[in-house]
């Protein structure tokens, strides 16, 4: 999944808490109301979301601890691993028990007969609660996006939260609709498959949404390299200087704002040690200049042998 600012989505994040607490306390009385298993598989999906919604906080906060012996490069991927946890919550008790609600409905269908108002107004409600929530997660989105179109944004996105937030968010009112219809159909029918066939939709949706997520974070835990983007000014500021070279360069993230940059470069034979070691301090300047979140960098200065590079000086 380039960082490009510091930002955690903190704004986003507490809009669709607070958004979620509140949806999923009607949602909740409309199923104690109408035993819909629509609005129960609805209600557990709220409850999840904010419960995710405090995990992603609990992680940025925990990302923030300095680095000490053990963890010497700090604990940036905590995002990482909170949002993945995520993703597993999201499989699990929201997807996952949709489905299963969904079969036992669809075996044992029945309609609504009281309160029948209740669901329809929760769930409009919670539609207009949820797009305002969706609309925070956008706006704050939009300047990490730049150009790129949103599924690359959300493949390409070095931080996690916004990306966990808008694919909450699109699940969300997605389900909301399936719920709408399924009860709506439920009610002008009379037949509780409707109900079932609803559930099972939004199971399906939240199942796929959290195999999109969990794929997006493993990778991101195991480390992914610095955006083209940010390689580019890397290799550009490297050779900006009197070495001239870069002989081969590697780059993780070690979180969403942080890089770690290894390059072998190029020294010239007469240099001298200070000459040497100099030039390696402007060179990091350039580097941290040209990409702030290339915070731990590592140069190795060596002779360039164009004979000697095969395949291990390929760009990572």
């Amino acid at each position: 999944m380039s960082a490009h600012s510091g930002h955690t989505g903190s704004g986003a994040i507490f809009a669709a808490l607070g958004a979620n607490l509140g949806i999923a306390v009607l949602k909740f009385i409309a199923y104690l109301l109408t035993r819909s298993s629509s609005m129960l598989a609805e209600a557990i999906h709220s409850v999840a979301d904010s419960g995710n919604q405090l995990l992603l906080l609990v992680g940025g906060k925990v990302a923030q601890k300095e680095a000490d012996e053990e963890h010497p490069f700090g604990y940036g991927r905590n995002r990482y691993i909170y949002a993945f946890i995520v993703s597993i919550i999201i499989f699990a008790l929201g997807g996952l028990f949709a489905l299963y609600e969904g079969y036992e409905k669809w075996h044992d269908p029945h309609g609504i007969t009281e309160w029948q108002w209740v669901p329809v107004a929760v769930l409009v409600g919670s539609i207009l609660l949820e797009g305002n929530s969706f609309r925070v997660a956008i706006k704050e989105s939009r300047e990490m996006k730049g150009q790129q179109s949103w599924l690359r944004f959300l493949r390409t996105s070095k931080n996690p939260e916004l990306p966990v937030l808008l694919l909450e968010d699109a699940g969300a009112l997605f389900g909301l609709v399936l719920a709408l219809f399924g009860v709506s159909m439920t009610l002008l029918t009379d037949n509780g498959l409707w109900d079932a066939a609803g559930t099972l939709a939004i199971g399906i949706l939240l199942v796929f949404i959290a195999i999109f997520l969990a794929s997006e974070m493993k990778s991101l835990i195991l480390g992914e390299a610095a955006s083209p983007e940010d390689l580019a000014k890397i290799r550009a500021a490297i050779e900006n200087g009197d070495q001239g070279r870069v002989i081969h360069i590697k780059t993780v993230h070690l979180g969403p704002e942080e890089i770690l940059v290894a390059a072998k470069i190029r020294i010239h034979d007469a240099d001298t040690g200070i000459t040497v070691a100099n030039e390696i301090d402007k060179t990091e300047e350039r580097i941290r200049e040209a990409v702030p979140a290339a915070r731990v960098i590592y140069l190795e200065p060596d002779v360039y042998r164009p004979e000697a590079q095969d395949s291990t000086s390929v760009s990572h």
